[in-house]
């Protein structure tokens, strides 16, 4: 079975270790099965990417690549393993900014070689391709697009009370998301395309997911990316969303200042309705709420489990579910 997973964050790449978990792969695979049955594929978003210090920082693709590589760290849920700080605290002696963004020497490294292959003309997928080599994720890692495509955000700033664009990391790291917040644009995303492979994946998957993220910054960020939406909504496969909200509270991050921005209630009713039917002009064909939560979404079939990712078996069981409500057998 192909399936493909349209994925941001730490959210994102929890998620696909419970696929992982429910398909064998990765991490998961058993020992004595040498070659694997499925395919999993993570279609990811890019938007979060930045220059920081002169390096190509990919938050996203990092942080999927680390998950499933066994190498995150497990309390942040980002970043390296038994990360060190030194190359940052030099970098804060000389006053370089910015000085509100962590970059760890383990995580420098990856960064590094991101930034080389680049600029010596490689397309972000193989860049991304050839970092998995020594990860061995046990998934297909895609970036959506090998444009560049950054989310940038604006705001009032509290400095001189005007209107300016930032990056999307300055208003998430730097500002915690708690300054006057007007819109989101997706810098770039007119003139980029949607990877080839993106949109094979999306057509020849047995399955798709869209994985509890962020709706409006993750997810949307990959929708921006034109090719993507059209691309939904053509594939033969069933569209199967998760939602990012329990209880009218995010999962994990700042969904709800990012809804409230985009006027969408923080509800999984609300957030299903965002995305939309395929029958109608939208992408989902089946949305899961957590138990307890309620969504009327005209043309969209929807269930209630539990959504809380506590454990990769955990997150496994909601794969299931959305399998099963599909009608995707394993």
């Amino acid at each position: 079975m192909k399936v493909t997973v349209l994925v941001g964050g730490v959210g994102g790449a929890r998620f696909l270790l419970g696929v992982q978990h429910l398909l064998g792969l990765g991490q998961f695979a058993p020992s004595d099965r040498p070659t694997a049955e499925h395919e999993l594929t993570a279609v990811v978003n890019i938007g979060d990417d930045a220059w920081i210090h002169g390096v190509r920082v990919c938050p996203d693709l990092d942080t999927c690549m680390y998950t499933l590589g066994g190498g995150v760290d497990p309390q942040r849920g980002w970043g390296r393993r038994d990360e060190t700080w030194h190359a940052k605290e030099e970098l804060a002696h000389y006053g370089l900014q910015p000085d509100w963004f962590q970059l760890g020497d383990r995580d420098l490294g990856t960064h590094l070689v991101r930034t080389q292959m680049l600029r010596a003309g490689y397309p972000l997928s193989q860049v991304t391709a050839a970092l998995c080599d020594r990860w061995q994720p046990g998934a297909r890692l895609l970036p959506v697009s090998d444009d560049r495509c950054e989310t940038h955000v604006v705001i009032t700033d509290p400095g001189d009370n005007a209107q300016r664009a930032i990056h999307f990391q300055e208003w998430w790291v730097r500002h915690r998301a708690q300054v006057p917040t007007h819109s989101f644009a997706f810098i770039g995303a007119e003139n980029a395309s949607a990877a080839t492979e993106v949109v094979d994946a999306i057509a020849d998957a047995d399955v798709i997911m869209l994985a509890p993220s962020n709706p409006v910054v993750s997810i949307g960020a990959v929708l921006a990316i034109p090719g993507i939406w059209a691309a939904l909504r053509s594939t033969t496969a069933p569209v199967v969303g998760y939602s990012p909200i329990i209880d009218g509270k995010p999962l994990r991050g700042m969904a709800y200042e990012c809804l409230s921005v985009i006027g969408v209630k923080c509800t999984a009713e609300a957030v299903g309705q965002h995305y939309g039917a395929r029958r109608a002009t939208g992408i989902l064909d089946y949305w899961l709420v957590h138990e307890g939560d309620h969504a009327e979404i005209d043309g969209v079939a929807v269930r209630p489990t539990p959504l809380l990712m506590t454990d990769p078996k955990a997150t496994a069981d909601m794969v299931r579910a959305g399998l099963e409500l599909a009608g995707v057998s394993v």
